[in-house]
């Protein structure tokens, strides 16, 4: 008797065992189901020459917010998530050079641009004039985020049905006057990441290729080198997005296309040209152009003075059928004519418009990596 009485306490004990849970799992999803999952990327932090850019904060742990808010609101504890369609670009300007306390913000991208799910094939053109117009506004965006020092994380994220039904019911309250706090429903956005830890010294790798010219016969001098060059780092608001072929995707391939055109010409003795060509791919563009300058130091200074000149490969791969060369000297300078009018010359047969730009290049600036953009 006593036995069965005991098999009967165990069986109770392992149903309430149960329930209490099956409790606890319901319990679990009931929290969970009001938590939804986004991607994010981090804008990016860098040093140059001892001056910090980007954003050094990663964590986020802030009540969401819209532009819709009030004016006058505390937004010190709130993470303001603006849509780069109804992006404010003077608003923006105002949080930064005011640096008004925020919580955080968090920029959402229209998912034409997502590189993963995008097929340019089937774009039609009003899509193709609509990204020209969003694309306009991510340049002026990312030049005004790169070039501060933001005390606050800042994030982007591609639009999707949740992140959108989330901004709506953010807007609502916003609009209603409702300030968001624990108990009043609102959403909390949370980003549990560690502080990034500085890279101490990154490593500068360059590549270089040469193909020698042909001398003529009893020349005695030194053949002139042409030099072809292109920085091969991706540089961007969020890097885990730099993925777009200009920059400087589209630099590569040209000088890759250029230096195996020539290799077949110059293979063989009757083709191969009265120049050197000497084909660089440097890194640390955007670090004030650290791995070409030390790729240009490590030349034999022969070789440095025998350079004629040097072409650079830049984000040529605009939608527009249009190449912006770039020059320091001036226009008038009959070099400088020579080389326009040939390219010009050869650019027009391919139905492509090719313009000038003098920029006087200032090489004691700090930022000389950023200012000389290949922006037109």
């Amino acid at each position: 008797m006593s036995s069965r009485k005991q098999r009967e306490r165990q069986m109770l004990e392992s149903i309430y065992s149960m329930i209490a849970l099956v409790f606890i799992l319901v319990t679990w999803i009931e929290l969970c189901d009001a938590a939804t999952v986004v991607d994010v990327y981090r804008l990016i932090q860098y040093d140059i020459s001892g001056a910090q850019f980007g954003s050094r904060f990663s964590t986020l742990n802030h009540h969401a917010g819209s532009l819709h808010l009030p004016p006058g609101v505390d937004l010190s504890r709130t993470v303001v998530i603006i849509p780069v369609r109804e992006l404010n670009i003077t608003l923006v300007k105002e949080f930064i050079a005011q640096r008004k306390p925020l919580g955080g913000l968090l920029f959402l991208l229209p998912q034409m641009l997502n590189f993963e799910n995008r097929d340019p094939t089937s774009e039609s053109k009003y899509q193709i004039h609509e990204k020209k117009l969003t694309n306009n506004v991510l340049v002026e965006l990312e030049r005004l985020l790169i070039y501060a020092n933001i005390p606050y994380p800042v994030y982007f994220a591609f639009e999707d049905d949740d992140i959108d039904a989330v901004l709506a019911d953010v807007k609502r309250n916003d609009a209603s006057g409702q300030p968001a706090t624990a108990t009043s429903g609102s959403y909390k956005l949370v980003v549990s990441a560690p502080e990034p830890k500085r890279i101490a010294s990154p490593a500068i790798t360059n590549i270089q290729g040469w193909l020698p010219g042909l001398k003529a016969d009893g020349d005695p001098n030194q053949l002139p080198t042409i030099a072809i060059v292109a920085s091969y780092d991706t540089f961007g608001t969020a890097p885990a997005l730099s993925v777009g072929s200009d920059s400087n995707g589209s630099g590569i391939v040209a000088l890759l296309e250029i230096a195996r055109l020539f290799s077949l010409l110059y293979s063989n003795p009757k083709t191969r040209g009265r120049y050197n060509l000497l084909f660089g791919l440097t890194s640390s563009g955007p670090y004030n152009y650290n791995g070409t300058h030390k790729w240009l130091r490590s030349f034999d200074q022969r070789l440095r003075e025998s350079i004629d000149y040097a072409i650079c490969l830049n984000s040529i791969g605009s939608w527009d059928n249009k190449l912006w060369i770039h020059v320091s000297k001036p226009p008038e300078n009959a070099f400088i004519k020579q080389i326009f009018e040939g390219f010009s010359t050869v650019a027009e047969e391919l139905g492509i418009e090719v313009s000038l730009k003098h920029k006087k290049i200032n090489i004691s600036n700090p930022r000389l990596g950023s200012t000389s953009s290949f922006q037109s």
